[in-house]
C-alpha cells in the first residue's frame, strides 16, 4: 500500500492506494501514531484503496478513537466495495464518511 501524506497546519490528508490488510495496516498505524496533537482534522482519501481487511478496520477504528480526542476523522472517496464492508460491520454508524 502507498500512503501519500499532505500536511496543512491542523489538517492532514492521507491518500491511500492499494490494499489495507494485515501486511499494510501497521504502516498506516505508524503514520497515525506519528500525528501531532495539533492536528484537528484527519482525512483518509480512499479513492485508490481497493480492499480493507479486519486488520485495516482495526487501524481505522484506532484513528477514529485518536481523532475523537483531537478533532475529526473524515473518510472521503470510498469505493462501493469498501463502503459495503463499512455497512456490514456497522462502521457507517461511527465513521464520518463523505
Amino acid at each position: 500500500m502507498i500512503i501519500n501524506i499532505e500536511n496543512y497546519n491542523e489538517k492532514v490528508i492521507m491518500k491511500m492506494e492499494g490494499r489495507l490488510d494485515t501486511i499494510t495496516a501497521p504502516q498506516l498505524q505508524n503514520e497515525i501514531e506519528l500525528l501531532s496533537s495539533d492536528v484537528k482534522e484527519l482525512v483518509f482519501d480512499m479513492e485508490k484503496l481497493e480492499y480493507v481487511s479486519s486488520a485495516g478496520l482495526r487501524v481505522i477504528l484506532l484513528a477514529q478513537k485518536k481523532m475523537s480526542k483531537l478533532g475529526v476523522l473524515k473518510l472521503v472517496s470510498v469505493c462501493e466495495t469498501i463502503m459495503e464492508v463499512f455497512e456490514i460491520t456497522g462502521f457507517v454508524d461511527i465513521l464520518n464518511i463523505e
